[in-house]
């Protein structure tokens, strides 16, 4: 789908200045001379404070909201100036805020104001802190007026210019990965990043990584359920008027491949039972599969969208490849061998097929580390504006900006990368090219994302002549905090052992669907908030046997969730029950012991039967044991409320499987390549949980390699 040059240039302007870039070391003699300037400042600070404060010392505090909490900020002043800050209260997340937390209060003192620059990336931190801060010197009694007129902004320096083989404007997954791949094959890259860290989504995601692993699935043992869901693959029929083969005739093949690849199967495991003794099974045509029919979408206005079948294939054919390559960079993965035991399935993933996977800053730390052995020049708070051209069209370079305003001009002999992520922490770019949710959505629904993800790749691509596919449809994450939209603050196990509960205490969806199925049955309830029933997992002994208040989520125990009221916890389901008459996350449903009991005694015969009557769940496991968990005092029952925010968005720019970017006549653009949220058609309308991941570093791969090799 196409949007007018006037669109696009609006769009331009409403990202105004949030580009998908990094921040550069500035010369010496320029830093010299901010540094000159800045002691200027001060001093003229210091005597303005002096005169109008003088006299006022002590510590004295100020408490502001942050993104994860209150922000509580002691100032330290001494006869009218303020000599130190410290932050004494603050539970905003370390990967993304580290770099604000040290450098607004050091700017405070700096500059004796509570006015200074956000920083990229950390907006909602920065901006907690500086109002804690002046909360603190109201109460301290200093003039507020002339803490004001101390306000401070950095200013530009003088214009910087690079010369490189590759850059990639990006740092997270993908980028890190394309950046890595190309300086493999001996290319000189820099790497820029919009935000104050690397990261970016990737940062956030929870570790989910899908792969076709045969040695891994053969040490599992098939469930029934799966079985089943295999045997109704085996009866499909192409002329299905419900596959819409009319309209995508080219995945009918991938349907015969796969009946064959399961007729095979079944018969070399001829006398094997599941449950018992079958092996698990998977393929790249049962992966691509997934990929199809979990992205098979219907828009608003009728038309239909599907994943490009050769950058499916792509990705089902190289995940296992990129997996192992990701641990040859130094992160930590499971080898193959005993990888059976901790194969999953992540929400809205279809299979299990998911891979344990490190995640959160330990992986971008590694990844980092990796990109610093190859010799990959990284500059942070740099945003990307807009790509250079030459005579001939070819990209070959990338105008950027620094967050003080320096203008940087990086020159690329080979070509670009953009790996800048997609556009939902731009719900408004979202709500424009939105052909799918229709009213749920709104231009200010709440996001997963980091907020540098806004769709500056995509127009920045755009302007040079690339096309987009399927930017009418994004992706919400159904298990989504009701206050921050992040999925922080609550807790659950494999998507085959979720239970999801609506304000009666009565399940109402397949848990084990796609996600925009699970957050279109969750819109409906009331004010889209529902209920995850989470007690522990039944991997090791077959049913559930309590949560532990010590088990933990994204970083956060259920004991401090329980204390910072997210969830609620019981050791009992009667001391449940009772506990969700206080509100948690905003919400108080008031659940009784009798609705519980009825709805957790149902699903345990569900899974002990293998069949879901009700919503036809594919894959059934996480019974609860009740009896156990009401007899041991040290464990006990979790509810996290729920509620859908934007998470991923499926458009973006079309690339080919060598991951070059094509312009509106199908024709490559040569030099610029893409990988990662900032492409479409790899997912179509909907993107399978743990195929993020596996995407980034398949296509940051290509693309780095390609870039060095093909430029």
């Amino acid at each position: 789908m196409r949007k007018s040059k006037a669109l696009i240039a609006g769009l331009a302007a409403s990202i105004a200045l949030t580009a998908c870039g990094s921040t550069t070391t500035p010369p010496a003699a320029t830093e010299a001379a901010k540094t000159e300037a800045a002691k200027e400042t001060t001093a003229a600070a210091e005597t303005t404070a002096a005169g109008a404060s003088e006299g006022v010392s002590g510590e004295f505090e100020g408490t502001a909201p942050g993104m994860q909490g209150p922000v509580t900020v002691k100032l330290t002043v001494e006869n009218g100036q303020i000599t130190k800050v410290d932050l004494t209260e603050i539970s905003e997340t370390d990967s993304l805020t580290t770099v604000a937390k040290e450098r607004i209060p050091a700017q405070i003192v700096e500059h004796q104001t509570t006015k200074v620059d956000a920083v990229t990336g950390a907006t909602l931190c920065s901006n907690a802190i500086m109002s804690a801060a002046r909360k603190a010197a109201e109460e301290a009694g200093l003039d507020l007026t002339v803490l004001d007129a101390n306000e401070w902004h950095a200013e530009a320096g003088a214009d910087e210019t690079y010369d490189q083989d590759v850059v990639v404007v990006g740092g997270g997954g993908a980028g890190l990965s394309a950046a890595i791949s190309a300086a493999q094959q001996g290319a000189k890259v820099t790497l820029i990043e919009k935000g104050s860290v690397l990261g970016g989504d990737t940062m956030m995601a929870g570790g989910a990584f899908n792969a076709v692993d045969p040695e891994a699935q053969a040490e599992r043992v098939m469930s029934v359920a799966e079985k089943n869901t295999l045997d109704e693959y085996l009866a499909l029929k192409a002329d299905d008027p419900d596959l819409h083969f009319d309209q995508f005739p080219e995945w009918k093949q991938v349907l015969t491949d796969l009946q064959d690849d399961l007729t095979k199967f079944f018969k070399d495991n001829e006398g094997k039972e599941a449950g018992k003794d079958m092996p698990g099974y998977d393929s790249i045509p049962l992966h691509m599969w997934h990929i199809y029919t979990g992205g098979l979408r219907e828009m608003n206005d009728g038309s239909w969208v599907a994943s490009n079948i050769d950058l499916a294939r792509n990705l089902a054919e190289n995940a296992l490849d990129s997996y192992d390559w990701t641990g040859d960079l130094g992160i930590e993965t499971a080898s193959h061998k005993g990888a059976g035991e901790t194969l999953y399935t992540v929400l809205g993933a279809m299979w299990p097929r998911t891979h344990a996977y490190q995640n959160g800053a330990p992986l971008i730390e590694a990844l980092k580390a990796a990109a610093d052995k190859e010799g990959v020049t990284i500059y942070t708070e740099t945003a990307g504006k807009s790509l250079i051209t030459d005579a001939d069209g070819k990209v070959v370079g990338v105008n950027a900006e620094k967050a003080d305003g320096t203008k940087v001009t990086l020159n690329a002999s080979k070509g670009v990368v953009l790996a800048c992520g997609g556009y939902c922490a731009n719900p408004a770019m979202v709500k424009e090219y939105d052909k799918y949710w229709g009213d749920d959505l709104t231009d200010h629904t709440l996001t997963t994302n980091v907020g540098t993800n806004t769709g500056d790749g995509i127009v920045m691509a755009q302007e040079v002549g690339a096309d987009t596919v399927d930017m009418g449809v994004s992706q919400l994450m159904p298990s989504s905090s009701p206050v921050k939209g992040t999925m922080t603050d609550g807790i659950w196990a494999d998507a085959s052992e979720q239970i999801w509960i609506d304000g009666e205490g009565n399940r109402f969806v397949n848990e084990y669907a796609e996600r925009d199925v699970l957050a279109k049955a969750s819109l409906g309830l009331d004010n889209g908030v529902f209920y995850i029933i989470y007690a522990g997992s039944s991997k090791d002994t077959g049913k559930c046997e309590g949560a532990d208040p010590s088990s933990s989520l994204f970083g956060n125990t259920v004991e401090h969730m329980v204390e910072t009221g997210h969830v609620w916890y019981g050791s009992t389901l009667a001391e449940l029950a009772e506990a969700t008459k206080t509100a948690a996350a905003g919400v108080a449903p008031a659940f009784t012991e009798e609705a519980l009991r009825e709805t957790i005694e149902k699903y345990n015969s569900y899974v002990e039967n293998q069949a879901d009557p009700d919503f036809g769940k594919g894959v059934l496991a996480g019974a609860i044991d009740l009896e156990a968990i009401e007899s041991n005092p040290d464990v006990g029952i979790v509810i996290s409320p729920r509620k859908a925010s934007l998470h991923h968005t499926m458009g973006g720019i079309v690339i080919n499987t060598d991951g070059q970017v094509v312009n509106e006549d199908g024709e490559a653009i040569t030099g610029l390549f893409a990988a990662g949220e900032v492409t479409g058609g790899v997912h179509g309308g909907n993107r399978l949980g743990g195929n993020a991941i596996a995407d980034i570093f398949t296509y940051g791969r290509i693309a780095g390699k390609n870039v060095a090799t093909q430029g």
